[in-house]
């Protein structure tokens, strides 16, 4: 029965892993607005989850957080979203600290600190992210630096994990993930430049840029999920949710490309473009 059950879930990983990839393949390589959706739909799911993680302390203000994380993706897609990003912070700030305000004086009550800051920090960690992967589908090469994006963060993530299961023994940051071995590090971050390699080769691109997102998302990558379970372990939670059958909740399964997508978009785009 045991055996059944992990086969089973073995099945509802594969297929749910499966979806994920044609989305994501597909949004990249229509662009515009289906990209826009994808990415934006994958935010504000990821932020809902993240906003959980607070629930034990205090009560988060999700739906100014949502609104918020919509405006930046409306701003991205005009192209206007630096023009806005400041004011949308302040007034985000204000429109929590009134709601506050108005429950101190209904309960006696308030969590301004706490909102204020885990509202904010979701859609810095979160939201702002997924704008500058949706934007680098604009740059030259784009969709090709996307795609390696993409293929790298799953490889190493695939290699991490395999490596790891079969030959790893020395821990990486048992008080953080107990499950992530050196061994899986390593065998990750080769898994990523391989994936580098594999789109330069395929397009007869000239190597160092995309072997350059690989080394990004083999470390700065593997980074970014270990942020997640640090976030994960002081909230009490295994997972970010369970949407994804077999994976757990979005933002568990796009921990990586938050950090590799912010470095790709910076080092193409504010640095070489």
């Amino acid at each position: 029965m045991e055996m059944f059950n992990k086969e089973n879930e073995n099945v509802k990983r594969a297929v749910s892993g499966v979806i994920i990839v044609a989305l994501i393949l597909g949004g990249i390589i229509a662009g515009g607005s289906l990209w826009l959706l994808i990415t934006a739909a994958v935010a504000c799911i990821s932020l809902w989850e993240y906003y959980s993680f607070f629930e034990s302390k205090a009560h988060m203000s999700r739906g100014i957080g949502l609104i918020t994380a919509l405006l930046i993706f409306y701003s991205s897609y005009t192209e206007t979203l630096f023009l806005f990003l400041g004011p949308l912070f302040v007034l985000t700030a204000l429109a929590i600290l009134l709601v506050e305000l108005i429950r101190r004086h209904l309960t006696g009550r308030s969590n301004a600190l706490w909102n204020l800051g885990g509202t904010l920090s979701g859609i810095i960690y979160i939201c702002l992210p997924w704008a500058f992967i949706f934007h680098l589908r604009a740059f030259p090469r784009g969709i090709y630096f996307l795609l390696t994006l993409f293929l790298c963060t799953w490889a190493c993530d695939v290699s991490a994990y395999i490596i790891g299961s079969k030959w790893g023994k020395k821990r990486l940051s048992e008080e953080v993930s107990p499950n992530k071995t050196w061994e899986g590090f390593f065998g990750g971050f080769s898994g990523s430049l391989l994936g580098g390699v594999i789109v330069a080769f395929t397009f007869a691109f000239p190597p160092l840029p995309f072997l350059t997102i690989g080394l990004i998302c083999g470390i700065a990558g593997q980074i970014g999920d270990l942020a997640e379970s640090l976030v994960k372990r002081e909230s009490g939670l295994k997972d970010s949710g369970s949407v994804i059958p077999g994976h757990g909740g979005f933002l568990d399964r796009f921990d990586s490309i938050l950090v590799s997508g912010t470095i790709t978009y910076f080092l193409f785009g504010v640095i070489i473009g």
